[in-house]
């Protein structure tokens, strides 16, 4: 059966009244303007009774939600709190901003239904200020159905297991006010180029850009510093900076950092500052045994990115999910690269995703797989949403299209769509198998058998890897079932290995081409007890010195 796992901040939320994720949700585009209603709302399932409170931005399948439980594909959820504005807080107009509710979210305003949203891993915002009062009600009603494969929905599935994970819905991400002058910035562009960065904005205005210690600069510039300061994962350095225009003000940050594909001695390498750089990272799920999509705090992020650091790794492979902007910040300000997933959607085929690609038959002419026009538009529309809210983080280097062949459609035209959307960072476009010819690398998972690779007309990555099980006493969500690519009883037996995996088949591996190799993973998730930490990250599995000794000879 499974055990309740809970992490330390976990314990402390779940001990206190306190309110949830106190922290600015979006650190690139940042007021003097925030109104938190995280908290204790009014609950209910099916009929609007509001007979049960839940803890936001929890979703109810988890444990700090309050309700720990999955309700009937289809139900409505709905969601009530009152609020009101502090003293002088409308500047003009007043804005709801819900990081994300998973699948679908109307938005009630004293009554008054003001917008519906689809998608369930997108923030959204919501302009509420002709519908406000002295006092007000807020209503969300979101509504899920995971029968519905239209929609991406990653991992989740109706019964968990192996490398299926409990369902989430509702609302899972923070959900606050902000007020903004009439004219406002809806958005900042941030475009890298090598040793530039080109600052916009959404809507276009004039506007002044202030960059301390490099002075001001009209708003739409290119800036270009004399001496500039590359970040890395060694040395990642952010240049803050302000946006004033004749009625806004926003803080943000930028860096600069280029990205390119060179051959080197004969082999094609992908390539960080000018400089052949090797990706040494982890498959990273994001989930969490006590809050599934959310952590219980948003420091938890950093202790995660921090404790890989720690042993060595400089990037983790974001596994379709999209996090809230905390991530990518902590990833940003503390140096770690992120590969990111789009979320898929479609059906999954055991067979023909999984049982004949890992038997060695991966290829496949993917034009005609998945035709439903619904399920395309859906999959393009997440995807270019995902890129537009991401792509201002330095962190994100690499965009990985289609993995494993699950819901993969046309690759090589959805490719040349998304190098529209973004065209400065690697593009992975079928990552695992059914390759085809439109993607910046040659990209492979291998399990069960030895890592062995030949040289390629392009940068190899080995994009999934290892997956070795340890189970450590006492921090195991699921005792009886257990799920991985090897299974060790013993930590030091599990180190030697893992450490015997990188020396004697990544390390020469490198000789041939190899640019980045993902290991599963940075933490157990439910069943699958594959991770570098626990579940409830408490235990660290291997050893910091062995470990950074690798990456050293990875360099």
């Amino acid at each position: 059966m499974p055990i309740d796992l809970t992490t330390k901040q976990g314990e402390a939320l779940l001990a206190s009244n306190e309110t949830p994720w106190q922290v600015y949700p979006r650190p690139q585009l940042k007021r003097n303007s925030y109104v938190n209603l995280n908290s204790q709302w009014e609950f209910s399932a099916g009929d609007e009774d509001f007979s049960q409170t839940i803890r936001v931005p929890f979703c109810p399948e988890s444990q700090l939600s309050g309700i720990h439980q999955h309700f009937p594909e289809g139900q409505p959820l709905h969601y009530r709190r009152k609020f009101t504005l502090p003293e002088g807080f409308n500047k003009g107009r007043v804005l709801l901003h819900i990081g994300a509710a998973d699948q679908i979210a109307k938005v009630y305003v004293n009554q008054k239904h003001l917008a519906t949203h689809e998608g369930g891993y997108e923030s959204f915002t919501v302009d509420i200020t002709d519908a406000l009062q002295a006092e007000n009600e807020l209503v969300i009603t979101c509504t899920d159905d995971l029968r519905d494969q239209t929609f991406p929905y990653g991992k989740q599935v109706m019964k968990r297991g192996g490398m299926w994970y409990t369902p989430v819905s509702g609302i899972w991400q923070s959900v606050w006010l902000e007020s903004v002058p009439r004219s406002y910035i809806r958005r900042l562009n941030i475009v890298n180029r090598g040793a530039s960065v080109t600052i916009s904005a959404e809507p276009a205005m004039d506007g002044t850009i202030i960059i301390p210690g490099l002075g001001e600069y009209p708003l739409g510039s290119t800036i270009t510093p004399e001496n500039p300061h590359f970040w890395s994962p060694e040395d990642p350095y952010l240049y803050d900076f302000t946006v004033e225009t004749a009625e806004d003000r926003v803080e943000s940050y930028f860096a600069i950092r280029s990205l390119e594909i060179k051959t080197i001695d004969g082999l094609p390498r992908l390539c960080l500052n000018g400089k052949p750089y090797f990706f040494h990272g982890l498959l990273d799920q994001g989930y969490w045994p006590d809050g599934l999509f959310t952590p219980a705090d948003p420091g938890c992020y950093a202790e995660d990115i921090l404790a890989m650091k720690a042993l060595g790794f400089n990037m983790l492979r974001k596994h379709i999910k999209v996090e809230p902007e905390e991530f990518y910040y902590q990833c940003d300000k503390l140096g770690m690269v992120v590969f990111q997933d789009m979320v898929n959607n479609g059906d999954y085929s055991f067979f023909r995703d999984t049982a004949l690609p890992t038997v060695g038959i991966q290829k496949l002419n993917d034009r005609n797989l998945h035709k439903d026009p619904k399920t395309r538009r859906r999959f393009l529309d997440a995807m270019a949403a995902t890129v537009r809210q991401l792509q201002n983080h330095p962190s994100i280097c690499y965009w990985t299209i289609f993995n494993e062949g699950w819901g993969q459609f046309d690759s090589d035209n959805v490719c040349e769509q998304f190098r529209k959307l973004d065209d400065t960072r690697f593009i992975d476009t079928t990552s695992g198998w059914f390759r085809r010819s439109n993607t910046d690398v040659d990209s492979r998972h291998v399990y069960f058998k030895p890592v062995k690779l030949k040289p390629s007309d392009k940068p190899l990555v080995l994009s999934e890897f290892g997956g070795y099980s340890f189970k450590p006493e006492d921090h195991v969500f699921n005792t009886e079932q257990t799920y991985g690519y090897g299974k060790f009883e013993d930590m030091e037996e599990f180190a030697d290995a893992v450490e015997a995996l990188y020396l004697n088949e990544i390390l020469p591996a490198r000789a041939v081409g190899l640019s980045a190799a993902v290991y599963t993973q940075v933490s157990d998730v439910e069943d699958e007890t594959n991770g570098l930490l626990s579940y409830d990250r408490k235990v660290t599995k291997l050893d910091a010195k062995r470990m950074t000794a690798i990456a050293e000879l990875l360099k």
